[in-house]
């Protein structure tokens, strides 16, 4: 799984972004679950995430209210199927109201430059 940890950070929370090739729900599911092996991931606030399966989407917001949706506009816009792509947030004491949105966003962002970078997974 691919890490990118501190890209952002606003009013105290601190934010990275993960992804992988990913087949289906429990794919995603045990790679989420190697990720939160990793103390630090396992002891943030959020670790909302998605992919986009031949059955279609799959989200989970993790608390994060609407992330997961906000991860799957990306991927259907990004046209990357069977890839999971997780952000993870670590609140920094303060509320970031409609920002969380545009954190997130810009957290997908980043990784579909690095992956785009690197000639994808």
């Amino acid at each position: 799984m691919r890490i990118l940890e501190g890209i952002i950070s606003d009013r105290g929370s601190k934010y990275a972004v993960s992804g992988a090739p990913c087949a289906d729900e429990a794919t995603a599911r045990t790679l989420l679950s190697a990720l939160k092996r990793q103390k630090k991931f396992a002891r943030a606030t959020h670790n909302s995430w998605a992919y986009l399966g031949a059955d279609g989407p799959v989200k989970n917001d993790d608390g994060e209210a609407g992330a997961g949706m906000v991860i799957v506009r990306m991927l259907e816009r990004e046209g990357l199927r069977d890839h999971l792509v997780v952000v993870t947030r670590w609140f920094g004491g303060k509320h970031l109201g409609g920002d969380r949105f545009r954190h997130v966003q810009e957290a997908v962002r980043i990784y579909l430059e690095e992956r785009g970078r690197d000639g994808g997974d």
